[in-house]
């Protein structure tokens, strides 16, 4: 199979930001993800946050790991830093970057499988140690590379593309996130773009963790009756003589919730989710207040999505450990050994 490239030359009257970027300097290689995927809609809103920020793309580092999400990467920022890590890893290699290299923006970029069952770990610590990033997750319920399988955050008695109900508990990465001290927390929704570029401006700009929930359906084994996190891809055809997939091409689905407002968007196959915007008025620097609230609106079967925590005074790792303010990785062999007299009185400090 064969992709068309993106033209290199663009239109010379399109807008360019404070930098003197334009939003197709933002962009990256073309996707391959299903069409209408909601993962597609979070790279453009990156693309557009960015932007907006007036941010040259080379200050840029963008991490992944293993999943359709963390293909995105690939799609958006072409000309920033990129690495691709093993599955579930990608907090730790960021935190050795952020440390390396304080000058950078890092964007980490994981789906609900990488984040919340082999990578558990790996973002609890991110989390709780408040490494200065922007934490996305494209969650979408399922292992969309390995057919459809239930991920961690699949919601207990929802069902799978085969019928499969799922008898698990799900991982909550938005309160976790809350509980291991993240400074600031949201939830967006892939079809709600307005509401999710300030969300990813916000995070970008933020002092310490961020951490942002992105649902994102699946197009392609996550759109059946049963499921909760449904989409837009439908099972077309089945024919004896051979098990063939059809992806028919459909709109995507966008919902503008204004502050307040519940709204059931619904799926191609009929199914409903439900989404309330934060109010206008709601208070996001109260952690425990933010959970409870969270929990509440979850209780009557509702998504909140907006900004859920913020703390305006969050502090990094890089303060934690009092790290210099030149980046690690630019210090000379005379800053890293500065004598036996500097190690003795060091060592006499401890003792």
């Amino acid at each position: 199979m064969t992709y068309l490239a993106k033209p290199r030359l663009h239109h010379p009257t399109l807008a360019a930001n404070k930098v003197g970027y334009t939003r197709r300097d933002y962009e990256g290689k073309i996707s391959t993800l299903c069409a209408g995927c909601g993962h597609d809609s979070i790279s453009a809103s990156i693309i557009e946050a960015c932007w907006e920020l007036d941010i040259e793309p080379h200050r840029v580092a963008k991490l992944s790991g293993i999943g359709c999400s963390s293909k995105t990467p690939d799609y958006f920022l072409g000309a920033s830093h990129g690495f691709n890590t093993v599955h579930g890893r990608m907090p730790s290699v960021l935190t050795g970057a952020n440390l390396a290299n304080r000058d950078l923006l890092y964007l980490g970029v994981s789906g609900d499988g990488d984040s919340a069952s082999i990578g558990l770990g790996q973002f609890a610590h991110a989390m709780r140690r408040g490494v200065r990033m922007a934490y996305i997750v494209e969650n979408n319920g399922v292992y969309g590379l390995t057919k459809g399988q239930f991920s961690a955050t699949a919601d207990q008695g929802s069902r799978s593309k085969k019928g499969v109900v799922n008898t698990d508990s799900a991982v909550d990465l938005v309160g976790m996130a809350l509980q291991l001290g993240a400074t600031y927390v949201a939830r967006g929704f892939s079809g709600n773009k307005a509401q999710l570029v300030p969300l990813i401006k916000g995070a970008i700009s933020h002092g310490g963790a961020a951490f942002i929930d992105v649902i994102s359906p699946c197009v392609a084994f996550n759109n059946h009756p049963g499921s909760t996190k449904s989409y837009d891809y439908v099972r077309e055809h089945n024919e004896a003589v051979s098990r063939i997939d059809f992806i028919s091409g459909r709109e995507e689905i966008t919902a503008d919730i204004a502050p307040g407002e519940v709204m059931d968007v619904r799926q191609h196959d009929g199914t409903l989710l439900r989404f309330r915007s934060l109010h206008a008025d709601y208070d996001p620097v109260d952690r425990y207040a933010a959970m409870a609230y969270m929990q509440k609106h979850q209780a009557q079967g509702e998504i909140v999505t907006g900004l859920l925590y913020v703390d305006p005074l969050a502090t990094d790792l890089h303060t934690a450990l009092n790290t210099c303010d030149a980046p690690l990785n630019s210090l000379g062999a005379k800053d890293l050994c500065p004598g036996a007299a500097v190690l003795e009185k060091l060592n006499s400090s401890l003792r």
